[in-house]
């Protein structure tokens, strides 16, 4: 949801990376400090009711701490206690979830390694009636062996902004293959910008888009590394090329979770999340397009990364069945809440296909662009893919993109890790 994490050295993909990654991090035995964010016992001055603890990242849009705890003190069936948690979030919530101290509710993403943890549990009884109101992605990406351990909170689609006027000015027509991207950055180029800007680290957010272009995945239905192929071979040097182009912006004060880059015209294109669009428009105008990650050539398909926040319980809270309760009334059933966190801190996609079809703010516009690309085009996350096989990939992707290396060869070593990874999981 925020532009950034303000927080200095860790950006927005590495949280969602390292929250992804909490039972990898169960080796850890000490549970949170002192200040749990749960209320202490006696019912804090509400008499019977149960007290409940519920955890956030600190997002960086105005509003959204406000807006956290005014849920919050909405709720009459429970005591509620927002804890706002400012730096590495990721390692704090391994390590609460870890004890009965830590969280009843929180924000995170889906690993399998959450479910085989006992951390979290199922939710399958509170999103029965609802469950078709949801896209299959977003269910899919919450569900493990048939069980769904989450509720989407927002979703974030993650596509390229570009300046009109920069591309109109050069007779650029918007990239449709990544050919087309790369030839693109290259002409926009000059020595007052650059063509287009993908993070710092020189494109790591672009891994997926690029197999996905392809026709690849990262694991196949049958959880098996879907990357080892020549088509994605290629799509991976296609990185490679954009950065030996020298075309992307390196060095930005900012990293692309922030739109700084493209409002402050450094750059004529920018890989970002729809959360950005309010400040877009508001800094460009009319002068903001939007196109997906496009796709390799003629066989492949754009894509998009639809990202987002999901809402669950932990399995090592003392009042699980309230905890359960609270969560269904905030949302699914206080809609007002969901178009509100959904909508007023940034733009992202309310989960729930109702609430999405009657979003006026995302109905025009860039807005709307990215609302129907996200349909089209959309991939979420597979819970199966670990934090190991993350790393594995990432690693992958650097020595590809910034250090030339055959993408062959790193994908195999890269498959060495992720099948060792499958072998534990699934034997």
């Amino acid at each position: 949801m925020p532009a950034h994490v303000p927080n200095a050295g860790l950006t927005r993909r590495d949280l969602l990376k390292r929250t992804g990654g909490l039972a990898a991090l169960a080796a850890f035995t000490a549970a949170c400090g002192g200040n749990t964010g749960r209320p202490s016992s006696g019912g804090g001055g509400g008499g019977d009711k149960v007290n409940l603890s519920q955890w956030y990242h600190q997002y960086g849009e105005t509003g959204t701490q406000q807006a956290a705890l005014k849920y919050a003190k909405a709720y009459t069936d429970a005591n509620v206690t927002v804890q706002w948690t400012p730096g590495d979030y990721g390692a704090k919530l391994s390590s609460g979830l870890l004890s009965s101290k830590g969280p009843d509710v929180f924000e995170s993403q889906l690993n399998i390694g959450m479910v085989k943890s006992n951390q979290v549990v199922a939710l399958d009884d509170i999103m029965a009636d609802v469950k078709d109101d949801f896209q299959p992605g977003d269910l899919a990406t919450n569900t493990v062996d048939g069980k769904i351990y989450g509720i989407r909170m927002i979703v974030d689609p993650q596509v390229i902004y570009y300046r009109k006027s920069l591309l109109d000015k050069a007779g650029i027509k918007p990239p449709e293959t990544i050919d087309d991207l790369i030839a693109a950055a290259k002409e926009l180029t000059t020595n007052k910008v650059k063509g287009i800007f993908v993070g710092n680290d020189g494109g790591l957010a672009l891994g997926g888009p690029a197999l996905w272009s392809s026709g690849g995945d990262r694991l196949t239905a049958d959880h098996k590394p879907g990357f080892g192929n020549p088509r994605a071979a290629q799509a991976f040097g296609k990185l490679h090329q954009l950065y030996a182009d020298k075309s992307i912006l390196l060095g930005s004060p900012t990293d692309w979770t922030d739109p700084s880059a493209l409002n402050q015209g450094l750059v004529a294109m920018q890989w970002i999340g729809m959360w950005a669009v309010p400040g877009m428009q508001k800094a460009l105008g009319d002068d903001l397009g939007v196109i997906p990650f496009p796709k390799l050539d003629a066989q492949g398909k754009p894509a998009v990364y639809s990202g987002g926040w999901t809402q669950f319980v932990s399995a090592k809270s003392p009042n699980v069945d309230a905890a359960k309760k609270f969560v269904k009334w905030l949302w699914l059933d206080k809609q007002d809440f969901q178009e509100d966190w959904a909508l007023n801190y940034g733009f992202h996609i309310p989960p729930r296909k109702s609430l999405a079809a009657k979003a006026s703010k995302l109905q025009s516009g860039v807005a709307a662009d990215t609302v129907k690309l996200t349909a089209d085009y959309g991939h979420t996350d597979d819970p199966a893919w670990t934090p190991k096989m993350n790393t594995a990939y990432n690693d992958m992707l650097t020595n590809i993109i910034k250090k030339g290396a055959d993408p062959a060869a790193e994908i195999a070593n890269a498959e060495k890790t992720v099948n060792a990874e499958l072998s534990r999981l699934f034997g």
